[in-house]
């Protein structure tokens, strides 16, 4: 039997007012909702887009007490659908935060949390610098959740850069690959179609990147563009620089197909870093 799984992806322009923030992403859920999306994506930081880590730690709360959380569990609920909160910020330490992901259950249950793994620590040609090991703490799982819709993946923004997290994902057998992101205007132009695509080529999945987009209140930009990527490479959805939703129809046997037309999954193989040092008479190895 053939299977299909509609998706709705967001694209925002989160402010520094979290419960701004969670009225615009549940309205553009309960539109998703309505057009037949069984499964909603929100991008990276949806609660709060703020560079002050003062601003910042002020905003947030433990998981426990978090106000947006019940409110996104409940909606789910109300939906009937699987809810994927891009990221929150949520205090794991008095001056410490996670990028966290929640994929919320039909119920309304939680069905798995992910902190993101790789910290964005650059300083690129414009000026612009930023730190996230300063203020986050690193996660350390990759996360695949097997739902009734599909065998899912999750990662974060910056995780995109590092192609080793998707192919352990891939390898556990995961057929659609998130990537809730808040990507710089600079990087984005530069990179994002390009990582995206190289990521479902390299797994044979579909890769859904939720995205911030546009000028923040905190002063930043981010590039927007939400992606929805076929197993094959195609961009099947771009959102372009518009806030939003849109909802795809996804069919997972595109997957097994991708996989079998090339099976590089089944190709891995084990490999020896040999180290060579050049010396004036010869080369040694070392």
């Amino acid at each position: 039997m053939a299977r299909h799984c509609r998706v709705g992806i967001l694209q925002m322009t989160s402010s520094r007012e979290p419960a701004e923030n969670v009225a615009t992403a549940e309205a553009l859920i309960r539109r998703a909702a309505a057009k037949g999306a069984e499964l909603v994506a929100t991008p990276e930081m949806t609660t709060i887009v703020e560079r002050s880590r003062t601003r910042l730690l002020a905003a947030t709360h433990s998981e426990a007490d978090d106000p947006a959380l019940p409110r996104f569990r409940t909606l789910a609920a109300d939906l009937g659908i699987h809810l994927l909160i891009g990221s929150m910020p949520i205090r794991v330490a008095q001056d410490r935060l996670a990028n966290r992901s929640f994929l919320i259950a039909p119920d309304g249950s939680i069905a798995a949390r992910y902190d993101k793994i790789h910290l964005f620590d650059v300083d690129l040609p414009d000026g612009e610098s930023y730190r996230e090991s300063a203020l986050y703490r690193a996660g350390s799982e990759a996360v695949l959740v097997a739902t009734p819709l599909a065998a899912i993946g999750l990662s974060i923004c910056y995780d995109l850069r590092f192609p080793h997290l998707y192919r352990l994902l891939a390898g556990a057998g995961a057929e659609i690959l998130f990537v809730p992101s808040a990507f710089t205007r600079r990087t984005g132009r530069a990179h994002w179609h390009t990582l995206l695509r190289a990521r479902a080529i390299e797994t044979g999945a579909f890769v859904i990147a939720p995205a911030q987009v546009g000028r923040h209140a905190d002063g930043r930009t981010t590039f927007g563009h939400a992606l929805a990527v076929s197993p094959w490479g195609e961009i099947l959805l771009d959102l372009e620089e518009n806030v939003g939703e849109a909802v795809i129809n996804l069919d997972l046997e595109a997957v097994a197909e991708a996989r079998s037309r090339i099976p590089a999954l089944r190709h891995d193989r084990p490999i020896r870093l040999q180290r060579i040092e050049a010396v004036a008479d010869g080369t040694r190895s070392v």
